[in-house]
């Protein structure tokens, strides 16, 4: 069963929001992260089964972190979060092995719908 997850945004409020659906709904969070680089050191000694993943970090391009989570930590499920809900964005993000895609602003009743979407 797929509970820990890893919050990857660089708004605090974002991270308060969302650490409080997932605790609220039984899932741990394993760490969260402000940039790319806070994340791949986090995923590195985390290893959460779900990540959740803003487009606009800044250190980097969310996308490009997919990619490189995709590769290095395959067993992780990654769900964009992001207020960019251009289409072409959103199916690039599926194209690169993310999982599913929540577009901010989001109901916390969507949030865990689509995690409950991905246990095994």
């Amino acid at each position: 069963m797929s509970r820990t997850v890893m919050i990857v945004d660089d708004a605090l409020f974002m991270r308060n929001i969302l650490r409080g659906i997932l605790t609220e709904n039984g899932y741990v969070v394993a760490a969260e992260a402000a940039s790319g680089i806070e994340a791949m050191k986090h995923l590195r000694t985390n290893q959460p089964d779900i990540v959740l993943l803003d487009i606009i970090l800044p250190d980097s391009n969310g996308l490009d972190l997919l990619q490189s989570i995709a590769v290095s930590y395959p067993n992780s499920k990654v769900v964009v979060c992001s207020g960019i809900g251009q289409e072409q964005v959103i199916q690039k993000a599926l194209d690169l092995g993310a999982k599913a895609f929540i577009p901010k602003p989001f109901k916390p009743e969507k949030v865990v719908e689509i995690l409950e979407s991905l246990e095994d």
